[in-house]
């Protein structure tokens, strides 16, 4: 049997306060909620990738979770962020090491939140983007 592949990706982050949580992923990074599974939300960030948060008081936490959004809209996202008041860990600039242009930031519970635009042209760009 030949396997087809993977259709579609979810990152499910672990929060301490769902409501919370969600006004940042829905309200400020204005991703659609799609399905609402009680303790857990699933939002769209593009037509195959998502993120997932569940709650899970005690067990929430930034350690060894990085989430990256790809867009070419890198410094209006951050006058976004910065509208909105998230905490911003490195604002947006080059990396030589990886060929990007990127920003950091902190979501409600401190996970890092990556948003980058790749420069390399050999990079395969989404056929979505997040609308802002």
């Amino acid at each position: 049997m030949e396997l087809s592949g993977f259709d579609q990706q979810i990152t499910f982050l672990l929060v301490a306060d769902l409501e919370r949580s969600t006004g940042f992923y829905r309200d400020t990074l204005g991703l659609e909620l799609v399905l609402n599974q009680g303790d857990c939300r699933i939002l769209r960030v593009t037509d195959s990738a998502f993120v997932g948060i569940c709650e899970r008081p005690g067990r929430a936490g930034p350690e060894a979770m990085l989430l990256t959004l790809v867009t070419d809209s890198v410094d209006e996202w951050h006058e976004v962020l910065m509208k909105s008041g998230v905490p911003c860990e490195q604002p947006p600039r080059r990396s030589e090491k990886y060929d990007v242009y990127h920003a950091f930031y902190r979501d409600p519970d401190g996970t890092l939140v990556e948003i980058q635009r790749f420069l390399d042209t050999g990079w395969a760009t989404p056929r979505s983007h997040v609308a802002g």
